[in-house]
């Protein structure tokens, strides 16, 4: 990540959110699909949108395709 961010600032529904766009795009080739987040979280639409909103407006999720793949960071995620 570039300097200023800290992972440690996520919430834990946003960094559950980002695990499973980390899982989800390793198991497509790098995207992951809004409804495979849903699914994987167990969190309510609502809440996965305002997460991943908060994480692409944090540079830790980047839109592409139709989904979500991971930004720039310097930390591993096990999943």
């Amino acid at each position: 990540m570039s300097e200023g961010h800290d992972v440690q600032e996520l919430s834990d529904v946003d960094i559950h959110v980002y695990e499973a766009v980390a899982s989800q795009a390793v198991e497509s080739g790098g995207v992951a699909g809004l409804e495979a987040v849903i699914r994987a979280t167990g969190l309510e639409d609502d809440e996965v949108r305002d997460s991943l909103a908060a994480l692409v407006n944090q540079g830790y999720v980047v839109p592409r395709d139709d989904g979500y793949g991971l930004g720039p960071h310097t930390f591993e995620v096990e999943y």
